[in-house]
């Protein structure tokens, strides 16, 4: 079971899902402050001063100057501007992996142009037929 545990995470596919995972956790983390930081801000200037992040409404008793003091006092609370915050996390990280996936495809794109215009070699049973036949005139 261990050789087998051993085969399986030496495996490349695993591997590079691996190292994907750990620079999407980290891509992650520039996009929630690229979002909090640099778009809410822009956002609130234009919208004249709203916080996404910190909309919300108390279902039950009670008002609370913020999303944090509500939370921390425990009240139910529908945090409908940290899902549009997540909203618009996940748009630009969508846009962000589709500028990648475009990027990809157009230099594989390039690589497949390339490659049909290099002159073909002879093929592998051209090759063989030409040692055959060397071989049986005694050349070499």
């Amino acid at each position: 079971m261990l050789r087998e545990f051993r085969t399986f995470i030496a495996r490349g596919n695993v591997i590079d899902l691996a190292v994907g995972i750990i620079i999407g956790a980290a891509f992650t983390a520039i996009v929630n402050s690229l979002v909090k930081d640099l778009i809410n801000p822009v956002i609130g200037v234009i919208t004249g001063g709203v916080d996404f992040s910190n909309l919300f409404v108390v279902l039950g008793p009670g008002t609370f100057d913020s999303l944090a003091s509500a939370r921390d006092a425990g009240a139910a609370v529908f945090a409908y501007g940290a899902f549009i915050t997540a909203v618009i996390n996940f748009v630009i990280i969508a846009f962000v992996v589709f500028l990648l996936v475009r990027a990809v495809n157009a230099v594989k794109r390039k690589e497949a142009v390339v490659a049909a215009e290099l002159p073909k070699g002879p093929t592998q049973e051209q090759l063989l037929t030409e040692i055959r036949d060397a071989l049986r005139d005694g050349r070499s």
